[in-house]
């Protein structure tokens, strides 16, 4: 017993420096290892991530509230945005719209209950193109003028079926069953002027006149100046000539009074007696001018041909 105890003892001491021995071998042969750092963020690079960390989250924080003031500022909401609504139909805007940029749209109208106004510190203009894009149409409306530039110009009744006014290079054709100028100073006409008809109102006096020039009727069957109620009166500064080429001139009145002639002189002869004068005779000279003689009991005419030289 003592002997098996003996070898227990002496097997665990060589098992011991045995043990020993190869952890020292182990740990001579391990080579030699650098110099260890710590690992993490310290000091000033710790703080500058803190701070920036926390401008992040403060500048999350005001653009958060700035969308959700401009949402409600703007008030935004599934049908578009303040008093605009975006639908089926197409845009709807309550009140003044302004746009910076050109408008492209089909079709620009009011509600019922409302006019359409177009503003602008400059001028209006509208653009009408075809599919190359080149200028057709345009309509300005200016402090100045409205000016239209297109092919021909119509003007159409309310329910756009009748023709009341059209105009291109060639010629101006108004429609409409009455023309009316209410100008004091009535119509400027440069040239001549086609119509079938000239009549003024009927509480109103109709009146042609050419101020520094002639004025011309004609027609290639008549003209016919009528009166039905009123007086009618053609006067001159200079001749009034009346000229039928192949007819005659009719003067078709129950009184015609030729007013402002010449009144020659006529001496009774010897045996008549000296009475006052009451009753003229109307005499023509070669050259057509006529004047008046003092009746007599035979033809006075003759005795008076110096109004005749004197024409």
């Amino acid at each position: 017993m003592e002997q098996s105890a003996t070898l227990d003892v002496e097997t665990l001491k060589i098992t011991q420096e045995q043990f020993i021995l190869g952890t020292q071998s182990l740990h001579l042969q391990r080579p030699g290892c650098d110099a260890t750092y710590p690992v993490g963020l310290y000091g000033w690079r710790k703080r500058c991530l803190y701070f920036l960390l926390l401008l992040l989250l403060v500048t999350m924080i005001v653009n958060l509230a700035l969308t959700v003031w401009i949402i409600k500022v703007m008030n935004f909401s599934m049908d578009g945005m303040g008093k605009l609504r975006l639908n089926q139909d197409g845009i709807h805007l309550e009140g003044v719209g302004e746009f910076l940029l050109p408008l492209y749209v089909k079709e620009i109208r009011s509600r019922r209950d409302s006019l359409l106004v177009l503003r602008s510190e400059k001028n209006v203009t509208l653009n009408a193109r075809n599919s190359d894009g080149q200028l057709t149409g345009q309509l300005t409306v200016g402090p100045e003028a409205v000016e239209a530039q297109c092919q021909r110009l119509e003007v159409r009744s309310r329910d756009g079926g009748r023709l009341l006014f059209t105009a291109d290079e060639e010629e101006v054709i108004m429609t409409t069953e009455k023309f009316t100028v209410t100008g004091s100073e009535g119509a400027v006409f440069g040239h001549s002027v086609e119509t079938p008809l000239i009549r003024a109102k009927a509480s109103e006096d109709l009146k042609l006149e050419s101020p520094t020039r002639t004025l011309t009727m004609e027609a290639p069957r008549g003209v016919e100046v009528r009166s039905d109620k009123g007086s009618l009166k053609v006067s001159g500064r200079k001749d009034l000539q009346l000229e039928s080429t192949e007819g005659e001139i009719l003067l078709d009145a129950s009184t015609v009074q030729l007013g402002g002639l010449p009144l020659g002189a006529y001496t009774p002869s010897p045996g008549q007696a000296s009475r006052e004068q009451a009753v003229y005779e109307v005499c023509v000279c070669p050259s057509g001018k006529i004047y008046l003689s003092p009746a007599g009991v035979s033809s006075t005419c003759q005795a008076v041909s110096n109004i005749c030289l004197w024409s």
